[in-house]
């Protein structure tokens, strides 16, 4: 008798309360998957529809590939706007960064504005040019983060951080 084998996204993704805070714009994301896949199911069917149409009535092929072009563009064009709209980040009025927890985990004011950095996104190269300092001191201080905040990467860092209350 062989086992089953079941897929489950609940190895990935939680449902949690404490997942949803971490990663809010899941159930967006959910909808957005969602809405794509409808998309595209009625874009298929429409094409089908022109197929069939192209077979019943004799019309010439440059129609059919303008109305498709036109489809796409439309498409494309909203894709576009959806994907490169700005994001508001809107940030807590009431956030109180938890200075205990620094010092409990011994993260020098230089190391804390790395972290700062990180958060913006910013690379390794840009921090230094901020901070007026070489990119080996960046490495250095980002690794020491990485150590005190008991992470490997940079997203898990600031993720860290965020639960730690120690980033807004």
């Amino acid at each position: 008798m062989t086992p089953e084998v079941v897929f489950s996204f609940s190895k990935y993704f939680d449902d949690s309360p404490a997942f949803c805070t971490i990663y809010p714009r899941f159930d967006a994301m959910r909808k957005t998957v969602v809405l794509y896949g409808i998309a595209l199911a009625a874009l298929t069917a429409l094409l089908k529809f022109i197929e069939y149409r192209f077979f019943v009535y004799d019309l010439s092929l440059e129609f059919y590939l303008g109305i498709v072009a036109v489809l796409f563009t439309g498409l494309g064009v909203w894709a576009g706007l959806r994907l490169t709209r700005r994001k508001a980040v809107i940030a807590t009025p009431d956030f109180k960064r938890d200075e205990p927890e620094l010092e409990r985990r011994g993260i020098s004011k230089r190391e804390y504005e790395v972290l700062e950095l990180i958060a913006q996104g910013l690379s390794n190269q840009e921090i230094a040019e901020k901070l007026f300092v070489s990119l080996n001191t960046v490495k250095t201080h980002s690794s020491n983060l990485f150590m005190k905040l008991e992470v490997r990467r940079r997203t898990e860092a600031i993720r860290r951080a965020k639960e730690l209350r120690l980033l807004p």
